[in-house]
């Protein structure tokens, strides 16, 4: 049996008190818990302070702001409540199709937003007890200085696992975070860098309050798909977030938007290009999936963090996103 560590728990009631104790040197948030306990197992972290956030009313609920043209969700809500909230499945069915498909119903009672798009980077190489990670000397995100996936290199490129970061920057969401100097908002493709040992922007002292989702302006068909070796229990070990925007709400109307979001790769999601030629193109056709999945596969190379080899993960992202356009379609 893995055991925690020693340290303090904080459980402040108000996001100012919540602030203000994560001003301590080393502190970090829990929420939830399912992602940072297991690392505090395994000893990939040692706060002396943990700021808890349970009892913070305000970071719950999900609110449709017609007047900012958002849907407004809180980083407290959890994974459950996103899943099956009537204005997420309205609005963004693939968000709750994400939302609702991580590991199994207990975690994502506990799991919030908030834990999801803040998900620490994952690596076969760092996920491991703290004996085993000895054996080899450490890694670059762990007590070492080398890379076992890509030795030489000098970033570290754990994968970020996350199922909701993919589909909210496809859907154009932003993050809104609250810290000593205020509060600032910035574009969720925007808050994730190359570096899996620290692999968003956040600051120490910051805290994630909300995700900002724009509502939809027009028809649009949107899907995400993964691959796992057990369904939703597992971290998925490729992921694709797809989002068409259309002329009129039919699969046989012009597309006006492309958006292509591929995650388990590295420590940041991959943006797909060069899409600009599928507009006034119409979805039904089956040479729109064949050009999308081509150019996943072309852009996309999956490493050798997690489980699986990487070129029959390459080839997976291919084959999941030709089979998710073949089912927007076939579900007109």
């Amino acid at each position: 049996m893995l055991r925690l560590p020693g340290f303090e728990l904080v459980t402040p009631e108000t996001i100012e008190d919540a602030a203000i104790a994560l001003r301590t040197p080393g502190a970090r948030v829990v929420a939830g818990g399912t992602d940072i306990l297991p690392n505090l197992k395994h000893r990939l972290d040692r706060p002396p302070v943990l700021v808890s956030l349970a009892r913070v009313k305000t970071l719950r609920g999900i609110v449709r702001d017609d007047g900012a043209g958002v849907l407004r969700i809180g980083a407290g809500a959890t994974l459950t409540e996103v899943s099956e909230h009537p204005d997420v499945t309205a609005a963004f069915p693939s968000l709750a199709w994400a939302a609702g498909h991580i590991a199994s119903p207990l975690i994502r009672n506990m799991g919030t937003m908030g834990g999801n798009v803040n998900l620490d980077t994952r690596c076969r190489y760092v996920n491991q007890t703290e004996f085993w990670r000895s054996a080899i000397g450490g890694c670059l995100k762990s007590e070492g200085d080398v890379c076992h996936v890509v030795p030489g290199g000098r970033n570290c490129v754990a994968a970020m696992s996350s199922d909701c970061v993919p589909v909210l920057i496809g859907l154009g969401a932003s993050i809104v975070l609250l810290g000593p100097a205020g509060t600032r908002e910035l574009p969720m493709a925007a808050y994730y860098h190359a570096d899996g040992t620290r692999h968003t922007v956040r600051a120490d002292d910051e805290i994630t309050t909300e995700i900002r989702v724009p509502l939809p302006t027009g028809p649009r068909r949107t899907a995400y798909v993964k691959w796992a070796v057990r369904k939703s229990i597992d971290y998925p070990l490729v992921s694709v977030a797809l989002r068409f925007d259309l002329a009129a709400d039919t699969v046989h109307a012009a597309i006006e938007h492309v958006a292509v979001v591929v995650g388990v790769l590295g420590a940041r999601p991959r943006e797909v290009t060069r899409l600009e030629d599928l507009r006034g193109r119409v979805l039904s056709d089956p040479a729109v999936a064949t050009a999308v999945s081509d150019r996943v596969h072309q852009q996309c190379k999956p490493l050798e963090n997690v489980p699986y080899e990487a070129p029959y993960r390459r080839e997976m992202l291919r084959v999941r996103t030709r089979r998710a356009i073949a089912e927007l379609v076939a579900a007109e």
